[in-house]
């Protein structure tokens, strides 16, 4: 019994100690995107605001059709980005119009 709550203790204590991983991810933008053009060959796709009119965050799609990677980031009013998504295999979807007078 000693011996689990010693360990269950460690392992608690580790954990309440440890760098937020978060922390990784995050980065002046200039620094960001400067990775993610020089390192992925990553251009800007897309991009929007998210949040309330006191605080916005932008958020920011990067990707490259020639090596299929994709970043998702957003960034806050001091300049500061973090990455939340990444992936492969990036596709681009062709807007298509509605005429007008068809209900969509």
């Amino acid at each position: 019994m000693f011996k689990r709550l010693m360990a269950a203790g460690l392992l608690f204590g580790m954990a309440a100690t440890a760098p937020p991983a978060h922390a990784a991810n995050c980065g002046l933008r200039e620094t960001v995107v400067d990775r993610l053009q020089s390192k992925y060959s990553e251009a800007l796709t897309a991009s929007g605001l998210q949040g309330s009119q006191a605080v916005q965050t932008m958020v920011e799609v990067w990707a490259s059709e020639r090596t299929g990677t994709f970043t998702v980031i957003l960034t806050n009013p001091q300049g500061i980005s973090c990455v939340v998504a990444v992936g492969t295999d990036f596709f681009k979807h062709e807007v298509q119009e509605v005429p007008e007078g068809v209900k969509s």
